[in-house]
């Protein structure tokens, strides 16, 4: 049997791998856009089988496709659905605008599929009855598959991505219910601050996160509209009346999504903002996961010369040269998964600008890297949250004894002594190494019992202005 077998498309001839279920037009990708060594991911394949088995469904139900053929497309899309043909799927990302070699890398490998089941093999000399452009594409243009492909491959991802940003959020609501009695001293610009409680500092982690979430899911919604059927402008040229509506309705029923139609099939087509808004509210996410990751490195600092009052789990040695080190790894890796996620978000926001009159052809990329940012976020939040968050632990006598330092405390005193006389006491504090509580009953400012009163740090976490007049 020959290594190549020869295809044809609308520009001659093309030698395709003679076990290849794609043929002219992909070949002619792999060939143009050897640039990244990348392929479409899982989630976007999948979206293209479903778009073209609903296709073939709606077509043969509104009599415009053979019931034979139609049916041989159902079943070599529902196994490209099932992950058994993602070997055939092996354009770049980076390609040509639109997307039309994604949409053609699937028309070809369902098409030939099809031809199979009906007993036509990939290398059949015979005319074969279905065809990748007049059968299995029928009714679509690449203007409205691929952004249907992306939007239902976000969806596809969504419930697992809102999982996972939940456990990571139910994790650190848990560390805070644990660690609600010990008291701590605020930072703010890095500086002494007035008390918190590690309760509270990290319950503002898991209400950050669960905010994020509330967001991706109203970004969600946007992206359940779908502009399949308006084909190559928005007019739904070469489509029935009634294939965008139908289309809509088997989608939904065969993913369990969802999904409504569009009230504008040309604003489908020319504008992406619905992608820039959902990747926004992952932006925002990644920023917040971020920065929750920069706190916990920074106070499990140390052990012995920074704050150290958490303590990240030992997951593996910290360094080549240096024995016994052991770093926050799972918090590096967050912060680096997530400047990736902000990075994908900006080139999505500037391929989404760049769409032009009836329509935007930078859409393979923001397909890509929607699905990147999901996959990414997804593991290394997983990750984060199971290897680093459920074993994090307290050091509440070193949280005290930065506490017991700290001059801010005199905060407490500004509505009994007052916010300047309260500046020099903080500063004799911190000059002479004595402690507030000294000072001030010293100096006759308050008695020892109201001393103590105002400067119960545990009061100070729960608010509200001290009853204690004063003396001095």
């Amino acid at each position: 049997m020959s290594e190549f077998r020869i295809e044809k498309d609308s520009l001659g001839e093309v030698r395709v791998p003679a076990a290849a279920y794609y043929g002219a037009q992909t070949q002619r990708a792999v060939d143009n856009f050897a640039v990244s060594g990348l392929k479409p991911y899982r989630a976007f394949v999948w979206s293209m089988a479903v778009i073209k088995r609903a296709a073939a469904e709606v077509n043969r139900d509104l009599g415009v496709l053979d019931a034979r053929l139609a049916n041989a497309i159902i079943q070599a899309a529902d196994e490209v659905i099932a992950g058994k043909w993602d070997a055939e799927f092996v354009v770049d990302p980076f390609q040509a605008g639109a997307g039309t070699s994604h949409n053609m890398n699937a028309n070809e490998v369902i098409a030939n599929r099809a031809n199979e089941i009906l007993g036509f093999g990939l290398n059949s000399t015979e005319k074969k009855p279905v065809g990748a452009n007049d059968h299995v594409n029928m009714a679509q243009s690449t203007n409205d598959t691929i952004p249907t492909a992306l939007r239902l491959g976000v969806l596809w991802k969504l419930d697992e991505l809102i999982a996972t940003l939940k456990a990571c959020a139910d994790a650190f609501r848990a560390k805070a219910t644990e660690w609600d009695g010990i008291v701590k001293s605020g930072r703010t610009h890095l500086q002494d601050a007035v008390p918190v409680r590690l309760g509270q500092e990290v319950g503002a982690w898991a209400k950050a996160i669960e905010r994020n979430i509330e967001k991706i899911q109203a970004a969600a919604e946007g992206v359940r509209r779908l502009g399949i059927g308006g084909t190559a402008t928005g007019t739904g040229l070469n489509a029935h009346p009634e294939y965008h509506s139908r289309m809509v309705s088997v989608i939904s029923r065969l993913t369990g999504l969802t999904l409504y139609t569009s009230d504008d099939l040309f604003e489908s087509m020319q504008s992406h903002q619905d992608s820039v808004f959902f990747s926004g509210a992952l932006r925002s996410t990644a920023q917040d996961l971020s920065r929750i990751a920069s706190d916990i490195r920074l106070l499990s600092s140390g052990p012995t010369t920074g704050l150290a009052e958490l303590t990240c789990p030992p997951v593996q040695p910290g360094s080549s040269i240096m024995p016994g080190k052991v770093n926050p790894v799972l918090a590096e890796m967050l912060n680096q998964a997530m400047f990736h996620v902000m990075g994908n978000d900006h080139a999505i926001t500037m391929a989404a600008q760049a769409g032009q009159l009836e329509l935007n052809v930078m859409m393979p990329i923001m397909a890509h890297n929607l699905n990147e940012m999901m996959i990414v976020m997804i593991g290394s939040v997983k990750m984060f949250t199971e290897k680093l968050v459920v074993g994090l632990t307290a050091n509440a006598e070193k949280a005290e004894s930065w506490l017991l330092k700290n001059p801010i405390l005199v905060t407490a005193l500004n509505p009994v002594i007052g916010y300047l006389k309260g500046a020099e006491v903080a500063k004799k504090s911190l000059a002479e190494n004595r402690t507030l509580l000294d000072i001030v009953v010293s100096e006759g400012l308050l008695s020892e019992d109201e001393a103590r009163k105002v400067l119960d740090a545990r009061a100070m976490t729960e608010g509200g202005i001290s009853e204690v007049k004063g003396g001095g």
